[in-house]
Parts: C-alpha cells; structure tokens; sequence
C-alpha cells in the first residue's frame, strides 16, 4: 500500500476540460454510476505516466482495465470491507495529510516562482554542521546554541577542516556515516529557510548561522552544477545480508555477474528482475524504481544511473552500500522549461507554507468573509463575566455558567454557542488547572478557529473537484489493495497445492537452456589432486572422494551444480572455451561433469516466475466471476466522443 500511495502522492493531477458535463455518466457496475469525469481523470493520468509512447491507449482500449479495476472495488464495498476500522483510520490519515495545503493561505508572485525555477536548473552539493535546539527550546537553550554554532564558525574560518569540525561538533545522527555531507540536492528537496540559504552562496562559501525547526546549521557550499533532470531506471538487486563475510560477497557478485551476462547476451531484465532480484518490490514490476532526482539516491547508485547515454542502457555491475545492483535506463526528463513547470511550481509552493507568505491570520480572515462570520458580543461578554477569577476545568464543567444556551457566534448559516466554547477550554486547560479570564479571550479565538478551519475542511470534497477524486482514488486504491492481497497475492503465495496444479499444467513454459551438470573442484596443491584424481578412477562418487580427501581437514571443496553458459566464469573456459578466469590455476581448478539439453526448470527453480504467472490467472478467473456477478453498462455515446489523451 505505502508503494501504491507513494506514487499517488508523485503524481500531479494534470488539469483537464471535459466535452461532458460532471453529471453525464460514462457507465455503470451493479447499478452505480461512474462519472465521465472521474474515468478520464484516470485514464490521462496513466497514459501520461508512461516510460514508453507504444504502451498509451486510447478511452476505449483502456475502458475495460478500468472496468476490471471498479468491479474489484464493487467487490470489496459489497464485502463492506470499507467499513472496518482500519480502512477508515487510514483513509483518515491521507486525507488529513491532503487537506493540509488546501488549510492555507498560500500567497506567491511571479518572481517567487520565477525564483524558484531558477533552482531547479541547478543542483547544490553541500555539507553542513547542526546544532540542535528546536522550535520549543527555551530562549537560554536556544541562545546557548546559537553561541555553540558561532564558536563552530570560528574555527572553521580560522582553518579547521569543515568536515573533521562536523564530525566533532554536529549533532546530525548521520554524522559519523556522512562527515556533515549532504549529496545533491535542488529546489523542493530540503526545508526552505536551509534551501535559501544554500542556494544564496557561492561554491566554497560557509554560510552564517541558518535557524531552521530543527536548530542552527552551518553550510558550505562543495560544488554547484547543471540539474541532471529526473531519472528512470529498472535495477536489479543482490542484496548484502548483515555481517556479511567476504566469501559471501564474492559469491553475491558471481551471482550479478552472471546475471550481467545474460543480460548482455539478450535476457529480458524484467524476467530476470522478478526472479532474480532481493528489492521484492520493485522486482514485482520487472525492476522499475520511481521517477527520481539525482539527490534522492546514494552517490553509488545515482551516480552510474545518470551517467547511461541513453534508454535500454545497462549499466556494469555497480556496488553500494546496500548490495550490487544491474541498472537499465528507461527514461529521462530534463528540466522542463519555464512555462511547462509553472504550475506545478505554484502546487509545490502552495503545499509548503514555509516557502510562501504564509500567514494564518490572513486565512481565517478570509474563511470569516466567506462565511459571513459575526459574533454576539453581548453573549460574549456575558460569559466572560461569569468568568471572572480563576476558575478550573472542574468548575466549568460542574459550574451552571451560560445557562440557558448562548450563541456567541455564527458562521456559514451555523450558530456556535456556550457549550462548544465550555468544551473546548476543558480540553484546552486541563483538569483542576486554573483559568484567568484574561486568557479566556486568546482560547475564544482559538475556539473559533478551529472551528472554522473544521467546517472548511469538511467542504473540501465540495469546493474543490480535484481534491474529492484524489480522495475517491485513495478510497479506492486502499480497498483494491486490501482485497487483491485477500484474494490473490497472499492467497497465491499460501496456496501450495494450487500451485503445484498449476505447474503441472504449464510444466515447460520456463526452460534451462544448455547446462553443464557436475561439479568445480578446487585442490589445495597438487598432491591433493593426485590424491582426488585417484578416488575418482577407483569408482567412488563425489561424496565419498570428499569425505576421503577431507578426513584430516579440508583440502578440497566440491560444488555441485548446473550451470548455463555464462553463468560462472569457471565453467565457461572448461566447457565453452571461455576467456581464462584471472588467477585461475588449471592444475588445481578443474571440472567433472557433462553437457545437457534443453529441460523445464522445475518449480522451486522458477518458483517466482510460476507464483507471478499463477496470480494472473487467478486474478483473470476472479474478474470472469464479477463481470458474471455485476452488470456493467457503457454509455456508448460519450465514450465515442472521448479524444484520446
């Protein structure tokens, strides 16, 4: 699901015209109706998302995976799988978290978006130096840092190394990994007031002392570039498990070494990905990673990423800190020019108030206008009154203050009154906790704040089409998650016995092809060649050769296997007249075996290959099934009049 939504949250909602208008219905499933709207909301967001043109469909190529996709949430309200609790706190969760830029008042110029296109075109390498003391630190604590920081600069300025001082002095946890080293980054990446900063220097530069919510930083700036753009790959991955030893590492890079191989020698990456890769979920996809900047990766994957010329490029095997990874470029978008990326500029803006003339006052100000906000200033001062002196969250709740109700405030049509208030300074001052009636005033405009911002909130589905069918593809998505994993995934992978029929029924779809069977032998020193060599000629088998040669401690390894061409170095020079492995000592370094033909792997050898092909058809039998259980209508009428994206 994180994945799922991750990408949701990527995407930007292109605005579109329609030739219907918002009541005219494309279909319906079951009896309920599916906007025109809503399916071409979909439809140009997938096909404008594509790493390749030949993939796009037209309204009617891609009505039917439509089709399938809202029967599967048909299936899954019908369930009532909408109303469990942990549907509903989570689809709570995003939308508190996508309500948020539409909760204020954003204000931007051209300049601001000029300004921060410009950028865009850069890409900033820095390190930096932190202080803590964030934005609830006492003024003593937060003076005391500011002093720490100055003292920091100091000494720097006066010659020391700036990275040797952020390992002595930062308080960044990721200190002792990164020496105070940032990696690139653009516009958008980091928290505003330290993007400022940085992008206010010059290469070489140390900063001031920058606030930010988390404390003082100090910056300097190590190189400035070109932005390489964004960036999309497939990779496949071996990963490095913990307290890994250094055989286990050679034997994971023989491993991605052969996979090169294949890969050179025309292996398709995405089969290969989804058998062969650690990432699981990036290997379900053929591999395929997110679009990203050259600064949302590690160096040692970013850095080879970007350096491939052009799509379907591979990259040699690369190492970072994670394991090995074989990466295929797939796309690259370059900076787009000005007028391309003007609104998404302002989206991004308006979505971080730190970056704008952020001010809430001016917000509620606004909302008071727009819904015709007054207040009973009679009714107010009256309750204030029976405020007066101190009293406790005990005695508003026990006192008989206000009766009978008083409206103290109306807005949108609604009347607040005494009661609300009452609730909401028992909440705000606590339990016996006592209450001056100077403070009541500042609370009555927190009262009336929160609920105008409420009753805002509560509209936005209303107010704002684009932000009522994100929510609906969160509805959505959630429960087609929830489902498919109940009905297919989970249900596939615990299904032994189904996969098994299934198997046997598709026995030869994944074939080996040419492999030598047998084994690699490696002698201590010649002696112990002689020595295998002569079990060998008296009959005996590899076990009990190794259990001979082996009685007084190991002097000779035997790997068995079957190996393709190219999938180990060893095997190629004996049997396929391969280049001559480096270092390899023919005398003690030799093979048994023999040559086979073609054969089907068996199911444990393509397991994830057979897993994938088994949910597919599970998944194809289940949408017969609901195409059978519910009926779906399509207005041929507006679907012909669709334009293609």
């Amino acid at each position: 699901m994180k994945h799922f939504v991750s990408l949701l949250l990527l995407t930007l909602l292109a605005n579109t015209t329609f030739s219907q208008g918002k009541n005219d219905f494309l279909l319906s499933i079951g009896g309920k109706q599916i906007s025109t709207e809503e399916f071409l909301t979909v439809y140009r967001k997938n096909n404008n998302n594509l790493s390749d043109e030949s993939e796009k469909k037209s309204p009617k190529q891609y009505l039917d995976l439509f089709i399938n996709y809202k029967l599967k949430v048909a299936e899954a309200e019908a369930l009532k799988m909408d109303t469990s609790q942990a549907f509903i706190s989570e689809l709570a969760g995003y939308r508190k978290e996508l309500a948020e830029p539409y909760l204020t008042d954003v204000t931007y110029d051209e300049k601001l978006v000029k300004e921060t296109y410009q950028r865009l075109t850069k890409e900033i390498n820095a390190s930096h130096i932190l202080i803590l003391a964030d934005s609830k630190a006492s003024p003593e604590d937060t003076l005391k840092a500011y002093e720490k920081i100055v003292s920091i600069r100091n000494e720097v300025v006066n010659g020391l190394n700036f990275s040797e001082a952020a390992l002595k002095y930062s308080e960044d946890p990721s200190v002792e990994a990164n020496r105070g080293m940032l990696n690139y980054f653009t516009a958008f990446q980091m928290i505003a007031p330290f993007e400022d900063a940085a992008y206010s220097l010059k290469t070489g530069e140390i900063s001031m002392p920058v606030r930010t919510s988390y404390g003082y930083h100090l910056i300097k700036i190590e190189d400035i570039r070109d932005a390489r753009g964004e960036l999309k790959v497939a990779h496949i991955m071996k990963t490095f498990p913990q307290n890994m030893s250094e055989a286990e590492k050679r034997r994971l890079k023989i491993q991605t070494d052969s996979l090169y191989t294949l890969l050179k020698n025309g292996a398709d990456f995405a089969e290969l990905a989804r058998a062969n890769s650690d990432d699981k979920p990036s290997a379900q996809s053929g591999g395929e990673l997110p679009w990203f900047h050259s600064g949302r990766m590690i160096p040692e994957f970013a850095n080879p990423a970007f350096e491939l010329k052009n799509n379907g490029d591979l990259s040699p095997v690369v190492e970072s800190p994670y394991g090995y990874h074989i990466i295929k470029r797939l796309d690259h978008h370059p900076v787009k020019p000005f007028d391309e990326m003007k609104k998404e500029i302002e989206n991004k803006i308006r979505k971080d108030p730190q970056r704008s003339l952020h001010s809430k006052e001016a917000f509620i100000a606004k909302l008071k206008k727009e819904y015709q906000f007054t207040i009973d200033q009679a009714n107010l001062s009256q309750i204030f009154n029976k405020l007066e002196g101190p009293k406790t969250s005990d005695e508003i709740n026990n006192g008989n203050f206000g009766e009978p109700v008083l409206p103290l405030f109306t807005a949108a049509g609604k009347t607040f009154t005494h009661a609300g208030f009452f609730e909401f300074l028992k909440n705000k001052i606590g339990s016996g906790q006592p209450l001056k009636k100077a403070e009541a005033s500042n609370l009555f405009n927190g009262w009336v704040e929160n609920e105008l911002m409420a009753y805002e909130d509560s509209k936005l589905e209303e107010k704002y089409p684009e932000f009522r069918q994100l929510m609906q593809e969160y509805h959505d998505g959630i429960l087609l998650f929830n489902l498919s994993d109940e009905k297919i995934w989970a249900y596939a992978a615990k299904d032994s016995a189904g996969l098994e029929n299934f198997y046997a029924k598709n026995k030869g779809k994944y074939l080996w092809g040419e492999r030598f069977k047998g084994l690699v032998i490696t002698c201590k020193d010649q002696d112990t060649r002689d020595e295998v060599d002569k079990c060998f000629g008296a009959g005996m088998n590899y076990k009990e050769v190794a259990g001979e040669v082996n009685r007084n401690g190991e002097r000779a390894t035997f790997e068995e296997g079957a190996w393709e061409k190219n999938a180990n170095p060893v095997i190629d020079y004996y049997v396929w007249d391969g280049k001559k492995p480096d270092g390899l000592d023919e005398l003690l370094v030799f093979v048994r075996g023999d040559k086979t033909g073609a054969e089907p792997k068996n199911l444990n050898e393509a397991r994830g290959l057979y897993l994938s092909d088994y949910q597919n058809f599970l998944e194809k039998e289940w949408i017969k099934e609901l195409r059978k259980k519910y009926t779906v209508k399509v207005n041929q009428k507006v679907l012909k009049s669709l334009d293609d994206v």
